[in-house]
């Protein structure tokens, strides 16, 4: 049920791409307290993206999961933006991140809903 939308400027090397999204599918799972069996990662190179006046390296999120609680975000933020300095060397200033709590009945899955 969660999914993690990650797009960027920066390149993604094809040899990198398949430990880039295990990597981020685990570390949403750890921070959600999530099975990863039902975590969904989705990475995108976008290199018409401008953020603060600029084309340097930068990234957005979008965090997707029913039962977000708003007292995660804070250390959520912090995981995802250290991932992003990590992997793809996206400093955390240049960083946004949509936290979106979905709701049961609007997640489909298998046929039906949550």
């Amino acid at each position: 049920m969660p999914l993690l939308n990650l797009e960027t400027n920066q390149p993604i090397p094809q040899h990198r791409l398949s430990a880039l999204l295990a990597e981020a599918s685990a570390l949403v799972a750890r921070q959600l307290g999530k099975p990863e069996a039902y975590v969904m990662v989705k990475l995108g190179h976008n290199p018409a993206m401008w953020f603060a006046g600029s084309g340097e390296p930068l990234a957005f999120l979008q965090l997707k999961s029913i039962g977000l609680p708003e007292s995660a975000t804070a250390d959520l933020s912090a995981a995802l933006c250290e991932f992003m300095e990590q992997a793809l060397e996206v400093p955390r200033d240049r960083v946004y991140i949509e936290f979106v709590d979905a709701p049961r009945k609007m997640w489909g899955y298998n046929g039906t809903t949550f």
